[in-house]
């Protein structure tokens, strides 16, 4: 029997010994690597907090001490030592467990998690809430130094004070060191501080003191303004000291004996702390200690090679291609990213242009804005990111951007359903969000040399802020013939005919592939969906119901304008809106959500041929 196999709690790992710990830390190793081989999902960095999450756990007692993991995908340990290793299998999988925590599953998961640096935030909030109700137990925030690029932890670190003593952060620094090397008398005296005897003993000396009469409290405050001195002396940087915590570190992150002594110094500890430990990322795994970034999160791969079994063109390799054809012949042009270089095909365009790439970390509120300094002074900055996370960016896009009229490109990624990451990272919210924002014009390609063609229009074509928004993954079917021609929508089929479909991007091929067993039926493409030509009210005329296959939340989105076009023009015809409702969508394969939301050609052809929707018309 493995250790792993005699862990069913964390209450388990009270019963193990150092070496047994260690034992465990590998058969996890194994597990994590076996499983995201088959399912994919975020192994690298996973893979660099197994000891850390183990000595948590072994030390302090979740779910009465709860853990807050930033980001939420460094949370795969924390769920196998919570009773969900058995269900390990089903990561990432429909109906299976998710790759983020998720209060849903388990009492041990206190936040659902998806987006980078909020743990500080909601761990402050949980740690006075206990103070102000009396409740025993710690808050522990856990936070890569990735996600402390992101403005919000900063204000986090600032409003904790010096009264949270039942909060403890620790920093899991596994990419850079956040403060210069402090070197071996800083660890040192980190392992001093750290020592049971020595708390032991400090706590001694200061009951003694402070019996003193008169003059013992003040004795108490000059030893300790001392202390402090001679930390500054040793530590350099004593930022988080500053802020009002103590500060442990740097610590060894895979060292089981350092971990469980920092951790048990800090869970004894009467004021807020903060540990500083040094991780790598891809521990035990040769390929992902190597290539981290690859192995942050990937799909499926061959665990002798390390491979991806997936690979090949997408929207995101294609985006990229064209902004280095573009960068080639105008020098104004300028890519920027918020830590996801890779992820959004800019690789290639930071190799070629380093002084015009600018990755800026997590920190896509800082990234619009940026980008609106340098459209100020006549470049052209085209801002790469994800559908999910270019919402932490909206007041932004209004105020900088919008509101300055000042033209910025935003190539925004992995828009409608992306698949097995969940609730958190589906892009079905900027069609509605960037619908609302005055004077944006939206484009939406369905294949690669759309793409292309868009960008150039946004960039040479369009005054003030262009969007251009396209999925995850590959392109679909292409029509025998079609070459877009910089029209706002393309008809397909009889325009006489009684009944259309409407839609855009993806669902275009889906759309397009249904509408061949159709009959008395047309399409039309939207390739601009903001604004929509008003011109094709002139293509509805003989129309009598219309389709429209909308892949974002139902509410302010595309089909909502669309029907809105069609009220105040008059037009008598029935309009059924097939769209996302009220809802977060859940994890499964892109595959499988089309088909739940009624928008995979199957589900088109019963609706456009009996009517099933009949409940969603306008």
């Amino acid at each position: 029997m493995s250790v792993l196999d005699r862990v069913n709690s964390p209450k388990d790992l009270k019963k193990l010994n150092v070496d047994e710990l260690n034992a465990l830390c590998s058969d996890i190793r194994s597990l994590l690597i076996s499983t995201v081989s088959k399912n994919g999902g975020h192994l690298a960095s996973n893979l660099g907090v197994v000891e850390l999450t183990v000595a948590m756990h072994r030390v302090f007692n979740s779910p009465l001490d709860q853990f807050v993991f930033d980001v939420g995908h460094q949370c795969y340990t924390h769920k196998i030592l919570t009773g969900r290793r058995d269900l390990f299998d089903s990561l990432r999988t429909e109906g299976g467990i998710s790759g983020f925590t998720r209060p849903v599953e388990s009492s041990h998961d206190i936040f659902s998690s998806g987006h980078s640096s909020t743990s500080i935030s909601s761990a402050v909030g949980l740690a006075r809430a206990k103070k102000i109700k009396g409740e025993k137990g710690k808050v522990i925030a856990v936070i890569g130094d990735g996600a402390l690029t992101g403005g919000l932890a900063y204000e986090a670190l600032n409003n904790s004070g010096n009264d949270n003593s039942n909060l403890i952060v620790i920093l899991n620094d596994n990419n850079m060191s956040i403060s210069p090397n402090v070197g071996s008398m800083a660890k040192n005296l980190t392992t001093i501080r750290t020592s049971p005897k020595y708390f032991t003993f400090k706590s001694k000396i200061q009951r003694a003191i402070a019996k003193i009469p008169k003059i013992g409290n003040q004795l108490i405050r000059s030893i300790t303004l001392i202390n402090t001195k001679i930390r500054k002396r040793i530590y350099k940087s004593t930022f988080f000291e500053d802020l009002g915590f103590r500060y442990y570190g740097p610590i060894d992150g895979h060292d089981m004996n350092a971990l469980l002594e920092v951790l048990t110094a800090a869970k004894a500890h009467n004021h807020s702390v903060l540990i500083h430990v040094n991780t790598v990322k891809g521990k035990g795994y040769d390929p992902a200690e190597k290539n981290p970034t690859q192995f942050h999160g990937i799909g499926k791969f061959d665990i002798n090679t390390g491979e991806p079994k997936n690979s090949g063109e997408s929207f995101s390799l294609s985006f990229g291609k064209t902004m280095c054809k573009f960068a080639e012949n105008d020098g104004r042009i300028c890519c920027i990213t918020a830590a996801m270089a890779e992820g959004t095909g800019l690789y290639e365009f930071a190799s070629k242009f380093p002084k015009r790439f600018f990755d800026v970390g997590i920190a896509e509120q800082h990234a619009v804005t940026f980008a609106s300094g340098l459209a100020r002074n006549a470049m052209v900055p085209v801002f790469a990111v994800y559908s999910t996370f270019l919402q932490r960016s909206y007041d932004q896009l209004i105020h900088d951007v919008a509101m300055q009229q000042l033209k910025v490109i935003f190539a925004v990624d992995r828009s409608g359903f992306v698949g097995e990451d969940g609730e958190s990272h589906q892009g079905i919210f900027d069609t509605s969000y960037l619908n609302s924002v005055p004077g944006m014009t939206i484009y939406a390609p369905s294949f690669y040399e759309e793409l292309e063609a868009m960008f150039y229009e946004g960039i040479y074509k369009i005054k003030g802020a262009v969007a251009v928004r396209y999925p995850r993954g590959t392109q679909g079917e292409l029509p025998v013939g079609y070459i877009y021609d910089h029209s706002p929508y393309t008809v397909f089929g009889d325009k006489n005919a009684s009944k259309c479909m409407v839609t855009y991007g993806r669902l275009f091929s889906e759309c397009y592939s249904a509408l061949q067993e159709l009959d008395d039926t047309f399409l039309i493409k939207l390739n601009k969906i903001k604004p929509i030509s008003t011109a094709i009210c002139d293509e509805l005329t003989q129309c009598k119901k219309i389709y429209f296959y909308d892949e974002g939340i139902r509410t302010g989105g595309i089909g909502e304008t669309f029907a809105s076009m069609l009220m105040q023009r008059g037009m008598n015809v029935k309009f059924t809106h097939i769209a996302i409702d009220d809802e977060f969508v859940k994890q499964a394969s892109v595959e499988s959500q089309l088909r739940r939301y009624k928008m995979d050609r199957e589900s088109i052809i019963e609706e456009v041929s009996h009517g099933k929707g009949e409940k969603n018309k306008t």
